[in-house]
């Protein structure tokens, strides 16, 4: 793994389930790893008994007050001002590039065989060393990169027929696995929503986030898992959620009716038209009359 790179993984109590970094350390990632938790958590005494150097601290106060959360409500219990203190927290540990993770991944595979064919089945990722560092070079040949990262379970509902499948491409979103570069930070806003809130908002000013569809991760499901962002979720619900994205992008940002395997529940759609800068090349410029 190169020695500028750290996998990064925001927690807030789960002391006793900090899934992920068993799942890095199974699918063959060898690299050093931080536990970013916040002054506030009442588990943080586990954290550091539990994981010792491992573990980061962030003042939770002090980074509200620096994140644009859009809205006046008073619950802390939000991952956006992590995700805004992991780039100072990174750099002072002498670390150039992350990958910022949550604590909850329970695997990483492929969905693409050896021949980019679409595979129905999960294939084990066994070298995440190698995928990261690629990840990493791919966003150094990109400056206008804010974060890559890969594709999540439910990327592929409907098999076959999901948007995920087919062929081997990146899409413009960015959830859950950021591969950053301290030197590009990112200024997430919203108190919850922030990933899309942010990914739409830095796009319509030209920065490049990327999903990656030919791998994955797995994760516990949504409101199931007691601590992290689930009582957030279990006050605020989808409804809320969604309309952040709207506040922040209205011209591209809507909300609507989703049917899955929890039955139906409103959550955000983004028009990419209406949300990516479209610049021609200028080879098809018209030619200028005489």
């Amino acid at each position: 793994m190169r020695d500028d790179f750290v996998a990064v993984i925001l927690t807030h109590g789960r002391a006793d389930r900090v899934i992920t970094i068993g799942s890095l350390q199974a699918c063959g990632y060898t690299g050093p790893i931080l536990l970013l938790c916040d002054d506030m958590d009442e588990n943080l005494p586990d954290y550091k008994d539990k994981y010792g150097d491992m573990v980061s601290v962030f003042d939770k106060r002090e980074w509200a007050s620096r994140t644009d959360t859009i809205d006046n409500f008073d619950e802390m219990g939000a991952v956006v001002f992590a995700r805004n203190a992991v780039f100072e927290v990174v750099k002072e540990r002498g670390f150039r590039y992350f990958i910022m993770l949550d604590d909850d991944y329970t695997n990483w595979m492929f969905r693409f065989d050896d021949d980019l064919r679409w595979e129905t089945t999960d294939i084990k990722i066994r070298n995440l060393d190698r995928m990261f560092a690629l990840m990493v070079e791919w966003m150094i040949a990109m400056p206008r990169a804010k974060a890559i990262c890969l594709a999540q379970g439910g990327d592929y509902i409907g098999g076959g027929q999901s948007n995920f499948a087919g062929a081997i491409r990146a899409t413009r979103k960015a959830m859950n696995t950021f591969v950053c570069d301290v030197e590009r930070p990112i200024e997430w806003i919203g108190r919850i929503n922030e990933d899309v809130n942010t990914y739409c908002t830095g796009a319509t000013r030209g920065d490049i986030y990327f999903t990656l569809n030919h791998a994955a991760i797995t994760q516990t499901m949504t409101q199931q898992n007691e601590g992290g962002l689930t009582e957030i979720y279990l006050n605020l619900g989808t409804y809320v959620k969604s309309f952040y994205s709207v506040i922040c992008h209205p011209s591209g940002a809507t909300v609507n009716l989703m049917t899955g395997g929890d039955g139906k529940r409103l959550h955000h759609r983004i028009d990419w038209i209406r949300t990516t800068p479209m610049i021609l090349s200028e080879t098809v410029r018209k030619a200028e009359r005489a």
